[in-house]
């Protein structure tokens, strides 16, 4: 019986009884809560296995054309195509509180909105490949995104939903037992010390009633 260090008291044992509903109370929201996360989890999880299974197929194809075009061109070639970018990206990074875990949400600002500016080569001493790799990579970029969003979500929630699983488990298991023990181990000592109360009552009360009957039987036999 895990009993707490308290004074058996009646006062003790309401403030127990308080606090005995508030833990059971915060014991059904966390599990709320972590039922919810769990499911959030979940859905995120799923998210984020198809995102990235579509997403290693789309770079494994760009890496295979560009491994066709190092094979057609002149590697000095490629490095210099790629040296003077026409297109700059910037990631704006917003938060949204999900279950009151603050999660990532990133945002990609083009400086330009001409498609073409993903080249920064001109077409006369490259090939089809190269430009084929470059556009796989600009269209696989927004869900490369996503799942470092996603992927960065999943951590933070797994987080939560460890955390949140302490708790729980430390009122179903600790507090909830500690303060149900220490609950019936004040009543039992209130209802002995009430039963003792009683006893030396009645034995009182006894007494009265043996001195009442001897002074009466003393007043009797004085008459006499």
């Amino acid at each position: 019986m895990a009993v707490m260090n308290v004074n058996p008291t009646r006062m003790e044992l309401a403030n127990l009884k308080k606090k005995l509903v508030t833990a059971r109370r915060g014991h059904k929201l966390l599990k709320d809560k972590r039922d919810e996360l769990m499911r959030q989890f979940m859905l995120l999880i799923r998210q984020n296995r198809e995102l990235r299974i579509e997403v290693e197929a789309a770079i494994e194809t760009a890496n295979k054309h560009m491994a066709e075009a190092r094979s057609m061109t002149d590697s000095r070639v490629i490095e210099t195509a790629f040296m003077l970018p026409k297109q700059r990206v910037e990631l704006e990074i917003k938060q949204k509180n999900v279950m009151s875990v603050i999660i990532p949400e990133y945002v990609t600002h083009f400086k330009s909105s001409d498609k073409s500016d993903i080249y920064p080569y001109g077409y006369l001493d490259t090939n089809g490949e190269l430009d084929t790799a470059v556009k796989s990579l600009s269209d696989i970029f927004p869900k490369l995104i996503k799942l470092a969003e996603i992927e960065k979500s999943c951590q933070l929630m797994a987080a939560e939903i460890e955390k949140t699983r302490r708790r729980v488990n430390a009122l179903e298991h600790v507090m909830i037992p500690r303060y149900e023990d220490t609950i019936h181990y004040i009543t039992m000592k209130l209802d002995e010390n009430e039963r003792s109360t009683t006893t030396r009552l009645m034995k009182v009360k006894d007494m009265m009633i043996r001195e009442s009957i001897e002074v009466k039987r003393e007043a009797e036999r004085a008459a006499e």
